[in-house]
């Protein structure tokens, strides 16, 4: 239990200090003022004032904001301080500061990824031949006639070095007839099989159709490539553009209703695996910090209202307007935005207790 509140301290800490880190360091660098840094929301619970800023721990732990000077253009600002003003400044510098709390949330994926490569390694998999390990009984392999050890030439014509080769061919085939070249004992065979349809699982839980003759690789254990900097940081890139897109396709799946709503979880959810991944080990919980830094800041830029994306959508719109919007119409679209955030708050917790409590819960 006590791993477990550790590891939540740590990990929404950490997340929520890196986004407001990002938006406070960028107001700074253009020049605006910023009068609050606080982690978490209300009233304080400590705290301290160095020059204009106010650093400070709120009593609500979920979540944090860095308040500027002349962030409402209602907001009475002194005459010496309206060119430090967030209002005042041109729209691509309030786009800046606002999208640097989910950048600085990919940042941290980057560097968390780089440190892992650069101290383990990258994975790296050797090259699998394209020589087949085990033929499954009854499928289309077995009654053409493979056999355990055969390797497999070419199909069709086309030379296959290697199983990755081999496997999308026959994932491909459409189910259609392929000739094979099969050394088998230091002699060379001509045999056809017809791949068969086989419903798959992607990583969403969606069906799709791909075909198979019922053949197994053999077995090569994954290794990890020492590498310098420069390779751990190329690789760590690529992980969290990955991780991005990994993030966005699994939202599209659940809007398209493909991933069940039950799954989303919440801060519940959260506290459970960041104690499970602490007990695995730092490397393990690393990763899972990475994993939810990535969400954050894609879901950060939901076009919702009191989010950095609703801010994006706001900016958007004063540039086609060519006028600011109206405080009224911002401050009701936020209202909206904040409830829809607590009807999915409290969904996501409905969904935790849910897998807490199995059986059923009562209040």
């Amino acid at each position: 239990m006590l791993t477990t509140i550790l590891s939540t301290i740590i990990v929404l800490g950490i997340l929520v200090f890196i986004h407001e880190l990002g938006h406070f360091l960028l107001a700074k660098r253009l020049g605006v003022g910023v009068l609050t840094f606080s982690l978490g929301f209300g009233p304080k619970l400590i705290g301290r004032k160095i020059g204009e800023t106010q650093y400070q721990i709120s009593t609500v732990p979920l979540g944090g904001y860095v308040k500027l000077v002349g962030e409402n253009p209602e907001e009475e600002v002194k005459e010496e301080d309206r060119h430090r003003s967030f209002s005042a400044q041109p729209i691509w510098k309030r786009a800046l500061i606002i999208g640097a709390g989910p950048f600085f949330n990919f940042l941290l994926a980057v560097f968390v990824f780089s440190a892992i490569n650069l101290s383990t390694g990258i994975p790296s998999m050797p090259m699998i031949p394209p020589q087949i390990h085990e033929v499954s009984s009854g499928l289309p392999a077995d009654e053409a006639g493979l056999k355990n050890g055969d390797l497999i030439l070419s199909i069709d014509g086309k030379d296959i070095s290697k199983w990755e080769e081999l496997r999308e061919t026959i994932y491909n085939s459409k189910g259609k007839e392929l000739a094979l070249k099969v050394k088998r004992d230091g002699e060379v065979l001509e045999i056809k099989v017809t791949p068969k349809p086989f419903m798959q699982k992607t990583p969403f839980g969606e069906e799709i159709q791909t075909f198979i003759i019922g053949i197994k690789p053999p077995y090569v254990e994954e290794t990890r490539q020492k590498v310098g900097p420069l390779m751990a940081l190329g690789s760590g890139v690529v992980q969290t553009w990955e991780g991005i897109k990994f993030t966005v396709l699994g939202i599209v799946k659940l809007i398209q209703r493909v991933i069940p709503a039950k799954t989303i979880g919440g801060p519940i959810l959260i506290a459970q695996m960041a104690g499970e991944f602490a007990k695995k080990g730092l490397l393990s919980f690393a990763i899972f910090m990475a994993v939810i830094s990535i969400n954050l800041g894609v879901i950060n830029l939901f076009p919702i209202p009191i989010l950095d994306g609703g801010h994006f959508l706001f900016l958007g719109l004063e540039a086609i307007l060519r006028r600011p919007i109206s405080i009224r119409k911002m401050e009701v679209a936020q209202q909206v935005g904040l409830i829809l955030i607590i009807f999915l708050m409290l969904f996501a917790i409905y969904n935790d207790l849910g897998r807490l409590f199995p059986k059923g819960f009562s209040f």
